[in-house]
């Protein structure tokens, strides 16, 4: 039987849960999600998860935060001067903002807490620090 190695594409149904069993992602009732083994193109503990998986095989795996979306970092959660931002600029808190970085790539937050003196922003993923539940079936293999 075939098994799925690094540099197929592949396209898996899933079911993404956290510890607490809610639901926060799943491909089930849509399109598979196809991507390249070893790509770098999924949390590396989904795809590590995928390696060596036969075509029509189900599994159920946990994955740690760290080869999911990573720890939480404090450091990322940032309060903003009203006065940096530009006047015309409305903040709801769960709003996602995208942050030009001076020395790096752009990046996406959400705002946790508006006031008139400042906006309290966080940069981490929404799903970092969480150990998450992936139900995996896959469903084609190409090479």
């Amino acid at each position: 039987m075939t098994e799925a190695k690094n540099g197929d594409t592949v396209k898996v149904h899933y079911t993404g849960k956290l510890n607490d069993g809610d639901v926060f992602d799943s491909s089930e009732g849509g399109e598979p999600l196809e991507f390249t083994l070893g790509g770098g193109q999924v949390i590396s503990g989904f795809e590590e998860a995928v390696l060596g998986m036969s075509l029509g095989e189900s599994k159920t795996v946990e994955i740690p935060a760290d080869k999911a979306y990573g720890e939480r970092v404090d450091d990322l959660v940032v309060q903003i001067d009203r006065k940096e931002m530009p006047p015309d600029m409305d903040c709801e808190v769960g709003q996602k903002l995208r942050v030009d970085g001076s020395d790096g790539p752009a990046a996406v937050v959400t705002v946790l807490e508006v006031t008139e003196a400042a906006v309290t922003v966080d940069g981490n993923h929404p799903l970092a620090g969480e150990d998450l539940t992936f139900d995996i079936q896959l469903v084609e293999i190409a090479a």
